[in-house]
């Protein structure tokens, strides 16, 4: 069967069936690639969900107690550790970098840490500290800049370095990103505001990466781990929050996991730092805190 059409000029052009089955699956196929790159968008939104928290928010989170909306009291290793966190997030987002290595080569733990990209990264925190790191001129190395932001120096001409009221900033980064609300608890002799959990998914999601990264997506060569995901777990441990992550699991898997957290925790850090592919400022991080 064929159809005739008459176009503009007049001539007649002849469609046949072939044709026309021809035009049709392209059109079908166009739609079809439509609806696979809406798929691939969605996928990729939900993708930058997971990954929209930041290693301070993360770490926060798993310390707080997700109904009374606040820390535990007995951890004082959170404040250091939210510090190490700073620095971590901005080496991976490439701000911040260890100096180069010299002739004679020196530990992480020695090298000074240098700026290295002087754009804003849209977070208060991680911008306030890195214009700390670029216009202060001090010559600190990792350690000694997690002392600094933490307000723990002897020297007062550097007290202004300090990074105050982290952990409620941290927290209200949480409430407009809907993960965290905002309430009040009375203690007797002061009021304390509280964040407790109101996204439970987001914080079941991060819970379930630290358990997968140790348990089924467990990799016999480290080098193979996601950056991320690995400076998690070192802060996470830094912090006193990662026995949190573990709880949920059977005993069974919980020997398993802490067997693995533990075999991080031997590795050697300086070696790790020279592999191509890591961040050697990260690896003075856990360094800082493996010491």
């Amino acid at each position: 069967m064929s159809l005739y059409t008459e176009n503009t000029s007049g001539l007649v052009k002849r469609r046949t069936e072939a044709t026309m089955a021809a035009a049709a699956n392209s059109k079908r196929q166009a739609q079809s690639d439509d609806d696979d790159n809406n798929s691939d968008s969605e996928k990729n939104m939900e993708s930058d969900k997971d990954m929209r928290l930041t290693l301070l928010e993360e770490i926060l989170l798993l310390g707080l107690k997700d109904r009374e909306g606040y820390t535990s009291f007995w951890n004082d290793c959170i404040s250091s550790g939210l510090r190490g966190c700073i620095l971590v997030e901005l080496a991976l987002r490439g701000r911040i970098q260890l100096e180069k290595q010299q002739a004679r080569r020196k530990s992480l733990l020695v090298r000074k840490i240098r700026s290295k990209n002087d754009a804003p990264t849209g977070d208060v925190i991680l911008d306030e500290a890195l214009n700390h790191i670029r216009r202060s001129g001090a010559e600190e190395g990792v350690q000694g800049w997690i002392d600094l932001l933490s307000g723990e120096t002897w020297n007062p001409l550097k007290l202004h370095f300090q990074l105050r009221n982290v952990r409620e900033r941290i927290a209200k980064n949480l409430v407009e990103k809907g993960v965290l609300s905002t309430g009040k608890q009375n203690f007797l002799l002061f009021d304390l505001t509280t964040h407790p959990v109101c996204d439970d998914t987001v914080k079941t999601r991060l819970i379930k990466r630290i358990q997968e990264a140790v348990l089924s997506k467990w990799p016999n060569d480290i080098s193979k781990m996601d950056r991320r995901t690995l400076a998690l777990i070192y802060l996470a441990h830094a912090s006193d929050v990662l026995e949190n992550a573990f709880q949920p699991l059977s005993d069974e898997d919980y020997d398993v996991a802490m067997r693995r957290v533990r075999h991080l925790l031997e590795i050697d850090v300086e070696d790790q730092s020279t592999h191509s592919n890591n961040n050697e400022l990260m690896w003075a991080v856990v360094s800082a805190y493996l010491k």
